[in-house]
């Protein structure tokens, strides 16, 4: 009896819940059906409810860009410069990082003034530290400086200057070389005709530096200062022992003299043979 005095009540729930539910969607009904526009006092028909834009994600991106330090937005604008290469107006900026350079005056005096931006007036453009184009000019300025020139100041001169330096020193017109105190490559010209001047000081040092006599002395010196050697005496020694080759230096063979015993073939030439004459 307990039972379907229960299973009543859940019926009555029901009931109450699907008459509930009726009244909700004809009330929805009823007020989704279009009214005419009233008109206001001035007789006119009220102005139509603004939309905004659903792109909120993108328009909350552009504000927090704007809303950036000064420093943030120079960033963002001298790394689209430096990749486009190209000369763009404030608008371009503008519809490209979204840094209004118009409206913020701390950006555009800050752009102006950058030793890494040069301004005509008109537009802005990326200023690398050396004027160069390509690999004929790259090398014609690194010949300028036979003491060496840090890459770092010529990394951006144009987009494939790292490309034409690996190329030159492939080709063994220039030296890449690091720098132990800064760990930063410098390029050198492999010129003979240079003439690159060296300190006293820096002579005396290197002559007063005692190399090992054993070359895997030499060769631990120059890994503990983190440079490769290009042998490797170990494995030389090791394979010389198994093939049987002695590792010492081999006698140099003494140089055939003309002695009284020599046949002579090229009597016509006196000069040959003017020390068998003394003798």
């Amino acid at each position: 009896m307990a039972l379907q005095e229960k299973l009543d009540k859940f019926k009555k729930q029901q009931e109450k819940c699907q008459s509930t539910l009726t009244s909700i969607a004809a009330s929805n009904k009823a007020s989704a059906v279009p009214r005419a526009p009233s008109l206001s006092a001035s007789g006119r028909a009220p102005a139509p409810a603004i939309k905004f834009s659903n792109d909120t994600e993108r328009l909350q991106h552009i504000n927090s860009i704007r809303k950036s330090p000064v420093g943030a937005q120079i960033k963002r604008v001298i790394d689209l410069l430096l990749e486009t290469r190209q000369a763009l107006t404030p608008e371009q900026i503008n519809e490209a990082c979204y840094v209004d350079v118009n409206a913020n005056k701390a950006v555009f005096d800050s752009l102006r003034n950058n030793l890494k931006v040069s301004y005509d007036g008109r537009r802005f453009s990326y200023k690398s530290k050396h004027d160069l184009k390509d690999k004929s000019q790259l090398i014609y300025l690194v010949r300028k400086f036979p003491e060496g020139i840090a890459v770092i100041d010529l990394k951006d001169s144009y987009p494939n200057v790292m490309e034409d330096l690996q190329a030159l020193k492939a080709a063994g017109q220039i030296w890449l070389l690091s720098n132990f105190d800064s760990q930063e490559d410098i390029a050198y010209p492999n010129d003979p005709r240079a003439n690159i001047k060296v300190d006293d000081d820096l002579k005396q040092l290197f002559r007063g530096i005692e190399l090992p006599r054993d070359m895997l002395d030499i060769e631990k010196d120059l890994q503990k200062n983190g440079m490769k050697p290009a042998t490797n005496t170990t494995k030389r020694r090791a394979m010389a022992q198994v093939q049987g080759i002695s590792s010492k230096p081999k006698p140099k063979k003494k140089k055939n003299e003309i002695s009284k015993r020599t046949k002579l073939t090229n009597a016509h030439l006196p000069e040959l043979f003017q020390k068998l004459g003394n003798s």
